[in-house]
């Protein structure tokens, strides 16, 4: 299912109108010229191949991802085996070859090659790690009752494997994303709905293009209204006619994939039609459940006296994750103080000998639940930074928000300026993370004038603990607006899990290291 739906509202949130529909029975043509009619629309412009399939491309790539895993798995046995100092060469020839196999099998019994997980989204990394656990307890409870050396060599090697795995799919995905972004491997769709909602739909995946979906065509609700042809002519779409021509529309411009965007408008009758009409072919059928910023593992279709109802999971702020979440960050923290300690303390004499004033600073910011608590970090401004201030206001970049951020700000040090480009000057948040006032990952922590500005929906930040970094980090960081990071703060808020904390902490190591959006 496609989380999109009609016009945006200031809040974020999704409106849909009310208007009714008509049933009609869908009438397939024979052929297509250039200007074809469908009811009482034309279709401009040149007619696609028909019935394209997405078959090859994700079937190549659903391979990749199998010989990935396999290869990942038979390195890591390889190595436990030859490091763990086995007697038996049969044992460790045993693991070699048993590890890709059952490392293969586990991640498909967690579904980890579904088509639908190609690309986007942290669900893929999710079930890996998933795999990994499971896999884990079965050969660690055949460990202890047969006592064999076979069993200890897959524990040893499954860390291992998981490290690899996640490293090659992560490979994968960016090497997709530069074939997208060339409009390779791309699904071609059309929009069925609300004009609104096609609109909104194509502007979504047009901002998104590693989504690898590319809207060409729509069949509109009311197409012969006033402004629908310019409304999504504006948005680059072509107006294919309405609901009762999708399948005709769809073979004409070689659609792979038919997305409802605004159900409640077609009605379950004829969305049944269009399901029944598109069996038997190449043509897969998404229906958007009219909600944004959640993700597929709080969703499950749950049929009920013939209605397929979508229970949608409530976010998981407490219990036995979020502990272990905790314990793993205050373990990470307090390794890191001791690996980076020779840079903290070049980083700290630097700062002093660069400029006058103390080495580190200290800001009062706001965590979970409202508590605040003092943040730190190596100073990057002069010491007169908050005094000149109201001079500088005009050059804010985002004068409707809280926060002020500028290009060139002179109230940074030639040092400050270099540390805020690697990120060094948060190194000192660590010793926020091992005091429990913050975590590895989580939103950006806010200033307590943010807060103050706040709405119950932005107030939803603060049921979590401030992270070090987080989707606006791996994001644009400064480049963003201030509305952009709250977004992105709420959507880990309401879908955080452990893959997707792992997968910012990768992207994080890349944007640090390219030093990109920030000043």
């Amino acid at each position: 299912m496609m989380d999109a739906g009609a016009h945006s509202t200031a809040g974020g949130a999704v409106a849909q109108d009310s208007r009714p529909v008509a049933l009609f029975p869908i009438r397939r043509p024979r052929g297509f010229d250039d200007n074809v009619v469908f009811g009482p629309t034309e279709i401009a412009g040149p007619v696609a191949s028909v019935g394209r399939s997405v078959g090859g491309w994700l079937r190549g790539y659903q391979v990749l991802a199998a010989l990935i895993d396999a290869a990942a798995a038979g390195v890591a046995a390889t190595i436990a085996t030859t490091t763990w100092g086995f007697n038996a060469a049969s044992a460790s020839r045993t693991v070699v070859v048993a590890m890709p196999v059952a490392w293969v099998a586990a991640v498909a019994f967690h579904r980890g090659y579904d088509r639908w997980l190609v690309g986007a989204g942290a669900a893929e990394f999710d079930r890996i790690f998933h795999a990994f656990v499971h896999l884990t307890a079965v050969v660690a409870i055949v460990s202890y009752v047969t006592h064999g050396q076979v069993a200890r060599g897959f524990v040893v090697a499954l860390p291992a494997a998981l490290l690899l795995d996640l490293m090659g799919r992560y490979g994968a995905r960016k090497w997709l994303h530069r074939r997208r972004t060339g409009g390779a491997a791309t699904r071609t769709v059309l929009a069925v709905g609300d004009a609104d909602a096609v609109t909104a739909f194509t502007r979504v995946l047009a901002r998104d293009r590693h989504t690898g979906m590319q809207v060409q065509g729509a069949c509109v609700i009311s197409e012969n209204s006033p402004g629908v042809p310019v409304e999504l002519a504006d948005a680059g779409v072509r107006l294919l006619g309405g609901v009762d021509n999708v399948v005709a529309a769809a073979r004409a411009i070689g659609a792979d994939t038919v997305a409802v965007v605004s159900s409640s408008h077609i009605g379950s009758e004829r969305l049944r039609s269009i399901a029944w009409q598109l069996e038997g072919t190449d043509i897969d059928l998404m229906v958007s459940p009219g909600l944004t910023e959640v993700t597929e593992r709080r969703l499950h279709i749950q049929p009920v006296a013939g209605l397929p109802l979508l229970h949608v999971d409530q976010p998981e702020f407490r219990g036995l994750r979020r502990l272990l979440k905790e314990f793993l960050d205050r373990i990470c923290a307090l390794l890191l103080l001791v690996l980076l300690l020779p840079i903290f303390v070049a980083v700290y004499l630097v700062v002093r000998a660069s400029s006058r004033g103390p080495g580190f600073f200290g800001q009062r910011r706001v965590g979970r639940d409202g508590r605040t608590f003092m943040i730190l970090k190596f100073r990057t401004m002069f010491v007169d930074a908050e005094s000149r201030l109201p001079e500088l206001s005009a050059a804010n970049l985002y004068p409707d928000g809280p926060l002020f951020k500028m290009h060139n700000d002179p109230r940074v040090t030639r040092v400050g300026r270099v540390l805020r480009r690697y990120s060094l000057d948060e190194l000192p948040q660590l010793f926020n993370v091992l005091a429990g006032h913050m975590s590895l990952v989580g939103p950006r922590p806010p200033l307590p004038s943010e807060v103050e500005r706040y709405g119950d929906d932005v107030r939803r930040r603060l049921l979590v603990k401030p992270g070090v970094t987080g989707l606006w980090q791996v994001s644009g960081r400064n480049d963003l607006s201030w509305e952009e990071s709250v977004q992105l703060d709420l959507r880990y808020v309401e879908n955080w899990s452990p893959a997707l904390d792992l997968m910012i902490l990768w992207k994080t190591a890349f944007a640090v290291v390219r030093g990109s959006g920030s000043y």
